[in-house]
């Protein structure tokens, strides 16, 4: 909650941050992409090994590398000193996840429950990030509105949002000391990690035996990542603001309600995974929500487009807590971090990607709608193939002999 908290204040100002700052819309795009790169490397650096090196102690490399990006964005308008910050800082323009900490704490929330409760487990668990995003992204959207007001100048007022950024971090190395031996792995002594005859890549990843699914898992998580790359929620916002001259606080207010409707939506998946299973609640809660997104650039006023993204975040995160429930379930124990860790990873290569190609669209009057029809594209075509590929693959509580 500290976390999304942090990330929620300045998603919606980040792009605008780096407009104000006098950037073209490849550099934008160019640093966000280094942005999301960093996050990756960094989090399959870390999450591989959290396992053996202990959970507790890379969520607190985690949480210095927090603290280093936020005063890092704070204190220059160095595009290079900014590139460097936001590659190795954990910064998130999406204002959800980024970087180690999820994948460890998924694999912590999976070693401390039992099956038949991890889907409303981590249901909650979003439900709780969700909503401290949304009041993140409402009170950094009223703070730098608040502080114009007072006299500010636009950058010195996004500026004190990213000093918070790094005093989240602060108080996330706190509290990941407060962890107990609870939240390590256990030793399976039945599963060799690191047996002598594997290949480089099988041991740098730490998979073990499930290296084939979590790697094809992966590659459709990219494709998603990747769509989703195209409308991250700093680039809503600037969309937003180019198109409909809408102001810091409106923003705030915009994606306060969103984030909020994201963490009930998850919530919602729970009693649907049950009935349908995960895969399917993944999937058929999914298009719809691309279908919606993909009509927000036709709508006449801000307000029209404000409510269609309501409506589109009804539905959109359905699928986050059953993907981490499914993730979780169909990996043994000791590989779950690895597992997550890949999988978060290639979600962050996947986005990548995108903001090299969306950020000078939504800076050409011209284009500026085309990242939402990319975005939904990609993610129906991720749903499909999901939908083929595992339909058949359950996770213990769906099989029929363990019901």
């Amino acid at each position: 909650m500290v976390r999304l908290f942090g990330c929620g204040l300045f998603a919606v100002v980040l792009a605008l941050y780096l407009d104000r700052l006098g950037f073209s819309g490849q550099q934008i795009g160019l640093l966000l992409t280094l942005t999301f790169l960093g996050d990756a490397v960094i989090s399959l650096w870390l999450t591989t090994r959290a396992d053996r090196v202990g959970r507790r102690l890379t969520l607190k490399v985690g949480a210095l590398l927090m603290m280093l990006g936020g005063v890092g964005m704070a204190v220059t308008d160095n595009f290079y000193i900014l590139a460097l910050a936001a590659t190795i800082g954990v910064i998130s323009p999406t204002g959800a996840e980024v970087g180690p900490f999820l994948a460890i704490e998924q694999a912590c929330v999976a070693h401390l429950v039992q099956s038949r409760t991890r889907t409303r487990t981590f249901a909650w668990y979003h439900v709780a990030g969700f909503t401290l995003s949304a009041l993140g992204a409402l009170a950094g959207g009223w703070l730098a509105s608040a502080l114009r007001n007072h006299g500010w100048s636009a950058i010195a007022s996004y500026r004190v949002l990213f000093w918070l950024f790094a005093g989240c971090g602060v108080i996330l190395f706190f509290l990941s000391t407060a962890l107990d031996q609870d939240v390590e792995a256990a030793v399976d002594s039945g599963v060799d990690a690191r047996a002598p005859d594997e290949s480089l890549l099988h041991r740098v990843l730490g998979l073990g035996p499930v290296r084939p699914l979590v790697l094809k898992l992966s590659a459709l998580f990219a494709l998603d990542s990747f769509g989703g790359g195209f409308c991250v929620q700093s680039f809503l916002a600037w969309w937003c603001h180019q198109k409909f001259g809408a102001t810091e606080a409106q923003l705030g207010t915009v994606f306060f309600g969103a984030n909020l409707l994201s963490g009930f939506s998850a919530l919602a998946a729970v009693p649907i995974a049950a009935r349908i299973g995960l895969i399917n609640t993944m999937v058929w809660t999914h298009l719809p929500s691309s279908l919606l997104l993909m009509c927000v650039p036709l709508m006449p006023t801000f307000t029209g487009a404000a409510v269609l993204l309501w409506l589109r975040n009804c539905i959109s995160q359905m699928d986050v807590p059953t993907r981490t429930s499914y993730v979780n379930a169909i990996v043994p124990a000791n590989f779950r971090s690895a597992a997550n860790g890949v999988t978060t990873t290639a979600k962050q290569f996947g986005t990548s990607l995108a903001p090299l190609i969306a950020a000078p669209l939504i800076a050409s009057v011209a284009w500026m709608s085309a990242p939402f029809f990319f975005c939904g594209g990609a993610k129906i075509i991720y749903d499909l193939l999901l939908w083929r590929s595992f339909r058949k693959v359950k996770p213990p509580e769906e099989q029929p002999t363990t019901r």
